[in-house]
């Protein structure tokens, strides 16, 4: 296999492996083997706690919620298209 590393992150991965008494194909082994398993994870476990992961406090049904509130009813919106238009 090969692969187009950039030098620096050869550098960096090289003092990682000396500080983890491990090889650099190990750390890439690794880091193959991590990116594949959290692709892998679908639906509701792959977005679950979205929000929390990033940091935000915000309760995200809320904030839906809080969006929703600021679409105009379906009634009004019904009562608008009834109107005959202006001359």
């Amino acid at each position: 296999m090969l692969a187009d590393i950039p030098e620096e992150d050869l550098v960096r991965l090289d003092e990682l492996a000396r500080a983890e008494s491990k090889s650099r194909a190990a750390l890439i082994r690794e880091a193959v083997a991590d990116y594949l398993a959290s692709e892998s994870r679908q639906g509701f476990e792959k977005y679950f706690g979205l929000w929390s992961r990033h940091g935000s406090s915000v309760d995200g049904l809320e904030y839906e919620r809080k969006l929703r509130g600021e679409w105009p009813d379906v009634a009004d919106l019904d009562q608008a298209q009834a109107k005959p238009p202006k001359p």
